[in-house]
């Protein structure tokens, strides 16, 4: 394929990993079929066959087909690409705002949604260092090492989910976050030293921040209230909370008031018998200086 005698490479499927579409997301399937049709209608509107199209826009045929047939999400700069060529005037592009809201998994949607709503998040992790702390480096990592594997496509969108929901960290105005990790997930190299090393450096750079304190759980602690597993409490401005623990209620979310005074006790146990904020840099800096 060339265009001005210059050969062209056509960005495939291979190359956009990460961006199927979830069957079982309804919401997602709607939307995304939606500008699917509309981008064929679009292109057939101007006599554009297919095969062209893709040329004008630089992504394979295949790529194509499976957009406009809702089985693939488009990125910003597909959308932009095509409203250039077939002269929209900014319609296709506006879609973009509907797509962005259902590119990433539905569950992960739905949790990004409360952390954006949230004015305080309080969380425990005693299996890994939480996904918002995390680097990005670190998630692949965690991604690559899960058994079954994941496939190239679910480990790039998941990758992507859990680094959006990093924005939780530029909010203005900034909510109260408070973090409790256990030792040993800070003591294990996930992905080789530098890897661990940078996410020492990512962990006193957010420690860092006015609106984020980080504690660490001593391993040799010998009354512990978290070993029912991870804790998150998520508390909005209008005085309501959603929280859940895996070792309580079945792991599910609870917002009575009963079930949140329950998470709310071991949550402060915890933060009680974690090192201080200051306590814990200096551990982290001492890790740091060993690796």
């Amino acid at each position: 394929m060339s265009v001005d005698g210059e050969a062209v490479r056509l960005r495939t499927e291979a190359d956009e990993p990460g961006w199927e579409v979830d069957p079982e997301d309804e919401w997602g399937v709607a939307v995304i079929t939606t500008v699917g049709r509309q981008l064929r209608l679009r292109r057939e509107a101007v006599g554009m066959r297919a095969a062209d199209f893709a040329v004008a826009v630089g992504y394979g045929e295949d790529l194509v087909y499976k957009v406009e047939g809702g089985k693939r999400i488009p990125r910003q700069e597909y959308l932009d690409k095509a409203d250039e060529v077939l002269g929209a005037g900014g319609l296709i592009a506006a879609a973009w705002e509907d797509v962005k809201k259902v590119r990433y998994p539905k569950k992960v949607r739905e949790l990004g949604k409360l952390e954006a709503e949230a004015v305080e998040v309080a969380l425990y992790s005693n299996h890994n260092i939480h996904g918002l702390l995390q680097t990005e480096e670190h998630m692949r990592a965690l991604f690559d090492a899960w058994l079954p594997s994941y496939s190239d496509e679910e480990t790039e969108r998941m990758v992507a989910a859990r680094m959006a929901r990093r924005a939780i960290f530029e909010r203005s105005p900034a909510p109260t976050l408070s973090f409790v990790q256990e030792e040993v997930t800070l003591r294990r190299p996930v992905g080789g030293r530098m890897v661990w090393r940078r996410q020492l450096e990512r962990l006193l750079e957010l420690g860092q921040l006015r609106n984020v304190s980080i504690q660490v759980m001593p391993t040799d602690c010998e009354d512990h209230f978290g070993t029912g597993g991870l804790i998150e409490v998520l508390k909005f401005p209008d005085g309501t909370a959603v929280g859940r623990s895996e070792g309580a209620f079945n792991g599910r979310p609870v917002s009575e008031l009963k079930q949140l005074r329950i998470l709310e006790l071991r949550y402060g146990m915890i933060r009680a018998q974690a090192l201080t904020p200051r306590e814990s840099r200096a551990l982290i800096e001492q890790m740091l200086g060993e690796t």
